[in-house]
Order: structure tokens, then sequence, then C-alpha cells
């Protein structure tokens, strides 16, 4: 059972204290630094933990390669391991309501969003099915298996914007499919993680077959050179997705990114301002914080209809409402950390320097003394060549671009390093898809951001390789294997699939 000790801090703030890793099924001491997690609304110690150190991600790395190689779950049935996959979502959902408050906690998304409701990942992923295995003719009459198999153990590096709901949609279809995990999450999001591996526990999870090892980046890097772990899936910053590329490359190792994100949302001439910016903000700039991957901010739209537009976005950023994120009326809370609020306004500042003008925004809230807020920011007179337009900013900032006409309005989109997401907003709908096919993105919406549990989700460009979500998401945790099969083979034996 998870130890967990509670103490008075300043202010009179519960602070959480965790010493131990779960690896190989126990929880074990760690032997890292501690370290304090902070409120990025209050500013106060809420937890301090024990990092993992190098020794301890070799321990992790050793448990998930026993267990993938000798133990149980691999060689289960998968509807057995899909009803203890079902199981721990039903134990989840028992205690979302306290992984919402806690995952706020940490990192400051909005407690409204609901940031610790995970049945719905668990009810998709275990609803999927494998990929049987294929019986193939070739032209010259041989005849062979495809068969898919898990690709083993694989290390799960999570970011902190949206820890938990990430970590399942990668650690769920890997665990289906039979593969061992090692989990590491963000040393400003650790504390839910405690929760979430003694409730993989209390289902009766085998030993070994997730490890929870929060740690720095330094020992981050002995995750992934681990000769143990056969596959990285990394969630984050592109700068740090290439280093982790480049090792894996390094080791011809199986490597899963998914990255940053500068996402343009094209206006058409046909839309309703109103409606509009209501759509493209709340499910872009003001959704977590504007700390979304995904999040769409370039915004483009028709010259001939700029100022309606921009006042129209202005209109609804300045009624949103900023503060405590645990107060489900709260819109927009603070960014995750005093560093990620530096890093905003130094993007802020250097839009200014490139002779952008700022609408709205671009300060701290009056009326907040302490956490890491930030205004919500729209930069106008704006051209796609600035760095404000090209390069990922990470909070609650957009640019608004104008263009005149369909194809420039495409050009401008794909005019970026990055391809994750986008969306075509028209009331002509049959124009929308024709211009998202013309988009070099992952996702496109038309109308809607487009992505979803069910739907593969990635990028062009530098934005990452790979898919989640979706059967896509089992596809990428599986190796392919052909077994020829001798020339006097009965055909009968193996056309089925069995």
């Amino acid at each position: 059972m998870v130890m967990i000790s509670r103490k008075r801090g300043e202010g009179n703030t519960t602070v959480i204290q965790h010493q131990d890793l779960f690896i190989g099924g126990k929880w074990v001491r760690g032997s890292g630094a501690e370290v304090s997690v902070v409120s990025p609304a209050t500013e106060d110690v809420i937890g301090r933990i024990t990092m993992a150190a190098p020794a301890d991600v070799d321990a992790a790395a050793r448990a998930a390669r026993a267990a993938f190689d000798r133990g149980p779950w691999p060689r289960m049935p998968v509807d057995e391991r899909r009803r203890l996959l079902r199981d721990v979502g039903q134990r989840m959902a028992e205690i979302a309501d306290e992984l919402d408050v806690l995952i706020t906690s940490e990192n400051g998304s909005p407690v409204r969003i609901k940031p610790g409701h995970a049945s719905g990942q668990f009810d998709y992923y275990t609803s999927l099915d494998l990929p049987p295995d294929e019986y193939r003719v070739g032209p010259d009459g041989s005849a062979a298996l495809v068969v898919r198999e898990p690709v083993g153990v694989l290390a799960a590096i999570m970011p902190w914007n949206t820890p938990l709901a990430l970590s399942l949609h990668t650690i769920l279809p890997a665990l289906l499919a039979g593969c061992t995990v090692v989990l590491k999450p963000a040393p400003e999001t650790p504390l839910h993680t405690y929760r979430l591996a003694q409730t993989f526990a209390d289902a009766g999870l085998p030993a070994g077959v997730l490890n929870v090892v929060p740690c720095d980046r330094d020992v981050s890097e002995a995750v992934v050179r681990h000769p143990d772990i056969d596959m990285i899936s990394f969630v984050g910053s592109t700068a740090t997705g290439a280093r982790i590329g480049a090792i894996c490359g390094e080791q011809v190792k199986r490597v899963r990114l998914e990255l940053g994100g500068k996402s343009a949302a094209i206006l058409l001439d046909d839309v309703d301002a109103a409606s509009t910016a209501t759509a493209v903000l709340n499910a872009g700039m003001l959704l977590n914080n504007g700390q979304t991957c995904a999040s769409w901010t370039r915004i483009l739209v028709p010259n001939s209809r700029y100022d309606e537009m921009v006042d129209a976005m202005c209109d609804i950023a300045s009624r949103a409402s900023i503060g405590d994120p645990l107060d489900p009326a709260t819109i927009l809370g603070p960014l995750v950390s005093e560093r990620q609020r530096a890093r905003v306004e130094g993007y802020v500042a250097i839009g200014v320097g490139e002779g952008a003008k700022i609408a709205m925004g671009g300060a701290r809230p009056a009326h907040l003394t302490r956490g890491y807020y930030v205004e919500p920011t729209v930069f106008v007179h704006a051209d796609n060549t600035m760095r404000i337009a090209r390069e990922e900013i990470f909070g609650p900032v957009v640019t608004v671009i104008g263009y005149d006409g369909d194809e420039q309005a495409v050009s401008i989109a794909n005019d970026s390093d990055y391809g994750l997401a986008g969306a075509v907003f028209t009331t002509d709908h049959a124009r929308g898809v024709a211009l998202a096919r013309q988009i070099r993105t992952g996702t496109v919406g038309v109308n809607c951001p487009g992505y979803g549990v069910a739907f593969p989700f990635g990028g062009y460009k530098r934005s990452g390789i790979g898919r989640e979500h979706g059967p896509e998401s089992i596809l990428d945790v599986m190796e392919i294997k052909t077994i020829g099969l001798p020339r006097d083979h009965d055909p009968l034996a193996y056309a089925s699939g069995s």
C-alpha cells in the first residue's frame, strides 16, 4: 500500500509527502533527491517527493523486463487483460473527484475540465480488439502468417499539462497489447501517479507490469538509454523530443514522439464572428490555460473582416474569469510554474519588439497577487514571419493574422515547422473539408477540434512521429512478425487466422 504522510505547511496548506517509488509491484524507498511540488495558484508547497535516481530507473526497467520476459501478463488471453483494466477503470472512477483536485492543485488546470476523470479512456481502450493473425499467400504460391506481438517494455515519459489523460492514452493500449511499462511522470505533477499506481496494484496487476519513477531531466536520459527498454513514448517539447529521438536512433530503438504545435485556425469569410470567436478561443487559447499542444495559436482571418473578428475575440477573452482553478466558475487558471510564466511573458515582449500590437491582455491580472497568472493576450497586426507566429509559446496567447483568399490562408497555415493540429471554420462544410485536406497537419477539425479518443492523433513535420488514440495506438506498440509456412501446410488450418 502506498504510504502517504501529510503535514501542515505554510498558510495552513496540507503537504503530501511520498518517499517511495512503485517498482516491481512494491513501494520501495527512492534514492534520488527530495523535491517540492508547488501550487501554481498559491505558490505554496503542496507536496514533497523523493525522486528516482539512476539505480531506481535500472530497478524499474529490470522489473518491467522480467515481467515481460517471464511474467504472466503478455501470456494472458487478451480478455483477461481487458477484464483487469476494466476493473482499474471502475476503481479510478471512484476516486475521480479526488484526482480532479489533486491534479488541479499540481498544475493549475481548471477543475471544470475534470482532469482526473479517466473512465472514458478505460471504456474505449478496453473495447478495442488486437489485430488478428493474417494468412497471406505470395505470388509464387508461398504462404505465411503475419502476426503482431507486443513491442516489449515501453517507457512512457509524460508531460505536466494534462498528465493523467496523456499517461493513460499511452499506457492503456500498451498494457492491452501485452507490453509492460515504466511510467516517468513530470516532476511538476507527480502526486496523482501514486494514486494511479496503487489503483492498478489494488486491481491485481502482476508485479512489474507497471512501474512509476518520477525523475528529473538528467535521470530521464537513463530511462531512454536503458537497454531493457524496447520503446520510448514521449509527449512534450520538440527540443526534448529531438534529443530523445537522437538517442533512440543511436540505439535503433523504437520511439513515438508527440511534440509541439503552432496550429492555425482558418476562419473563412462566411462565419458568424461572435459564435466562431467563442468556439476558437474556448477550444484553443482558453483551454487548459493555453497549455495544450494542439491549441490554435495562429488565428487566420480574412482581411475584409479583420477588425470585426478581432473585436469578437477580444470580447470573448475579456469575459473569461481568471482565478482559483479549484473554483468551477474559473475559465483561466495559472500557468504551471514561475518559469513557464516567465517564458510566456518573454514571448509577449518579443512580439511587441517585432512590431505586433497587443489588442488585449499582455500583463499579469491586477487582482491576483499570488500565483503564476497571465492575462489572455491577443496579438494583432502580426505576420507569419514573427517569432510569436512561429514558435510554441504554450500559454494563453494568440496571434491574429490576416489573409486574402482561401489559397493564401492555406499557404500561411502550412508555412510552419509544426504540423500537429488545425481547424477550418465555415458554414460551407464541403469547402471546409476541401481546405482541411490541403493543410499539412495530423488533425484538422472543421468547425470543431477534430481530436478524440477514437481518432489517431499525432503530428507532421516537427510535431512528432507515430500516432496515439484509436486502433492505431495499439498498432504503434506492436511488432510485426512473419511466420513462413511449409509448402505442404494445410491452408484450412491457417486461413481463418487461427
